[in-house]
């Protein structure tokens, strides 16, 4: 079975690693910030990174987009070692990240954020089409098409870059916080786009705070602490985990 997405077709069935993480390593100048992150997201999952601020949940993004670059350990994508690929060629081999806090140009209309995200070679010639499966994807940005990016709310500029990370076309798409700042309404709200966006067939690593919204749309997690996985699991094995409650979950 092969998972369909706007790049085209995973060759990989739904339980094979589309990303393959092993022995991350990685430092900001003097100061290690990655100890031997280990991971695998399947094609056609949902994986979510929880744990508190600074435990390397962004900077393990950062890697994996070409961001940040390496000191150790291996990054496979579709079994290709990508390991030293920089962030514009990742966005080529199907990588989306979409960062913290939004990042949209706020001075920009939406439809000029929106055209940003056709990076690709592919994508350029294919703009009309993957804007208007964008706007079915998210009607509330139709009605603010011609509108500056940075007058609309929270919850639409969210909206903006999830949609702009898929103009890329992605096979992998990296949301980093895609909660963060919102009103729980606009919360449930963007997580359910996130899961429209699921059922495209586009896998999705997930660095999320908000630890129940996060699991509940998951099928995996990984628990990150002091730039460590400390705890793999099923998403809803993490949600019932007595150590996961007492210290995210407040229980």
């Amino acid at each position: 079975m092969t998972a369909s997405t706007a790049a085209g077709t995973v060759s990989h069935s739904l339980d094979a690693p589309l990303l393959e993480v092993a022995n991350l390593t990685t430092f900001y100048g003097d100061l290690q910030a990655l100890f031997g992150i280990t991971l695998r997201v399947n094609a056609g999952e949902i994986v979510t990174l929880i744990g508190a601020n600074g435990a390397g949940k962004t900077t393990i993004l950062r890697v994996i987009s070409g961001i940040k670059q390496l000191a150790g350990g291996w990054l496979r994508l579709a079994g290709q070692d990508v390991s030293r690929v920089p962030a514009h060629e990742m966005v080529n081999l199907g990588v989306s990240h979409v960062p913290e806090g939004r990042q949209v140009f706020p001075f920009m209309t939406v439809k000029e954020n929106l055209s940003l995200g056709a990076y690709t070679p592919r994508a350029r010639t294919q703009v009309h089409r993957l804007m208007e499966e964008q706007l079915t994807l998210f009607p509330r940005l139709a009605e603010r098409l011609s509108q500056l990016a940075g007058t609309l709310s929270g919850g639409e500029q969210q909206m903006v870059a999830i949609a702009r990370g898929l103009m890329a076309q992605p096979k992998l798409l990296l949301l980093d916080e895609p909660s963060l700042g919102l009103a729980p309404k606009i919360v449930e709200e963007v997580f359910e786009k996130i899961q429209e966006v699921r059922r495209t067939g586009i896998t999705m690593l997930i660095v999320e705070q908000n630890v129940v919204s996060g699991l509940s749309i998951s099928d995996r997690g990984y628990v990150v602490q002091n730039g460590t996985v400390v705890l793999e699991d099923t998403a809803t094995n993490l949600l019932h985990n007595e150590m996961v409650r007492a210290a995210y979950l407040g229980l």
